[in-house]
């Protein structure tokens, strides 16, 4: 079960500092952590990896990079919140990690950090990436710039991703299930099943999770459509909320598309098993072809993506007037 790492801090002043060294970024609220951005060698993209509610729970899955008793170690590509697709020019970003063989990696994509960018301290904190979303001999099919801003409160942590792809050929995202914004959460917050569960990819891997009925599983989905549980799965929707219990708190997590983005509102895959992503690009997928976005990029072409994720714990979890608020940004 997840511990309880600190006390409720009064300090909410974010402090980020970079370590270049061990390939991180610390973002803390007063002296006590927040998350951690993450891009080493080892890893085939960049996360957020481990994030912390203002409670001091960790709401993120603690696999591959430090198991924790009791949770599953299926997908061992859902680590922290992350952005990638499934579909790049046929490249897979999304599914790539070290489960894949080493005869099978061209057919997959790497996200590779290459520079840390300015950071600011403050009631705002925020610091600035750049990265190349590459193919395995390193060729370049798009450069991002991504700013991530961070605030805090006695009870919330928010999140704000903003994310420019610049496109260095003609790049298209054709429409896949696997995409696009993605959070993997401990175990507490998944949703109960009975029953064992067989999830096959586009390259027919076939990921088996385990049934996960028990007394500490609490998960719950709601959207700003007023679907529920795993109804939210293939539908769209303004934000989304996963909300479920971690010991006596009540941990509720919202993902907020921005009207800016492309595809809005996004559609949701949201999983049961704890995969909460937010994917716009994979519209035939999703709508069973009754809509096709194929979304593409010039050479020299850029989007800009936009999203929120409000961590929120307390007694009980947010309503929906207050996520609405939430976000008006």
């Amino acid at each position: 079960m997840t511990a309880r790492l600190f006390a409720q801090p009064n300090d909410f002043t974010i402090n980020i500092s970079s370590d270049t060294q061990h390939h991180r970024v610390l973002v803390k609220v007063g002296k006590h952590p927040f998350t951690e951005f993450i891009y080493p060698d080892s890893l085939e993209k960049p996360v957020l990896y481990p994030i912390i509610a203002a409670d001091g729970a960790v709401i993120t899955r603690g696999f591959p990079i430090a198991p924790r008793p009791g949770e599953p170690a299926d997908h061992p590509h859902h680590i922290g919140l992350w952005l990638n697709y499934e579909n790049v020019n046929g490249l897979d970003f999304w599914n790539n990690s070290f489960a894949i063989p080493e005869n099978k990696k061209n057919k997959y994509g790497w996200i590779r950090t290459s520079s840390i960018g300015q950071i600011k301290n403050g009631e705002k904190g925020a610091f600035e990436y750049k990265a190349d979303w590459t193919d395995q001999q390193r060729n370049v099919l798009l450069k991002e710039s991504t700013t991530y801003v961070f605030t805090a409160s006695a009870n919330e942590r928010v999140i704000d991703r903003i994310t420019t792809l610049t496109a260095r050929e003609d790049v298209l995202f054709k429409d896949a299930k696997d995409g696009f914004l993605g959070l993997r959460v401990t175990h507490e917050l998944e949703l109960p099943s009975k029953d064992e569960r067989q999830f096959v990819d586009d390259k027919g891997n076939i990921t088996t999770v385990a049934a996960n009925n028990n007394a500490g599983v609490t998960g719950n989905y709601i959207s700003s459509e007023r679907k529920t549980g795993d109804s939210v799965w293939g539908t769209r929707a303004t934000w989304c909320m996963l909300y479920g219990k971690i010991k006596n708190d009540t941990i509720s997590i919202v993902i907020i598309d921005h009207q800016g983005n492309p595809g809005y509102p996004t559609y949701w895959h949201a999983r049961g098993y704890g995969l909460f992503a937010a994917n716009p690009l994979g519209q035939k997928i999703f709508s069973n072809g009754k809509q096709e976005l194929n979304f593409r990029l010039q050479k020299n072409e850029s989007v800009t993506f936009k999203y929120r994720i409000v961590i929120a714990s307390g007694k009980n979890r947010l309503s929906a007037d207050e996520v609405d608020k939430l976000g008006r940004w």
